[in-house]
Order: structure tokens, then C-alpha cells, then sequence
């Protein structure tokens, strides 16, 4: 990981994944991510950097969606 190591509670981005989530925990190797609204957790599966501004945007923006459609 490129010198970034979050806590509990931080946004994180995922590179493996292309996803921004809050981290939740860290076991051996693995850190657990959960989607910014809520839902299931996932081992992230690259290098955990900040998210850009842009990125907070996004994932902001895609929660915001998922509930005025009911989903959250």
C-alpha cells in the first residue's frame, strides 16, 4: 500500500476495484470495505489509496440515487 494505512471509519479507494468505501476493519493482509451507504462488506482486492474529491463526489452522488430509488 502506497504509505496510506486508514483507520476504522475513513474513506478509502479501492484500486483493485475501482470503488470508494469506509473501511471497517483489517485482518492479516485484507482490509474490509463497505459501500459509503451501507450493504456488504469486501475484502479490497488492491492497494487502498484517499479517494479523490471527485470520488467522494461520486460515491455520494451514487448513494443519493440508489436511495431515491428505494434501494437504501
Amino acid at each position: 500500500m502506497s504509505g496510506f494505512t486508514p483507520e476504522a471509519g475513513d474513506l478509502a479507494f479501492d484500486e483493485g476495484t475501482g470503488r470508494v468505501g469506509r473501511v471497517m476493519g483489517h485482518e492479516g493482509p485484507y482490509w474490509q470495505l463497505r459501500p459509503t451507504g451501507g450493504g456488504r462488506e469486501w475484502d479490497a482486492s488492491g492497494p487502498l489509496r484517499p479517494p479523490t474529491d471527485t470520488e467522494r463526489l461520486s460515491a455520494g452522488v451514487a448513494m443519493a440515487n440508489a436511495r431515491s430509488r428505494g434501494e437504501l
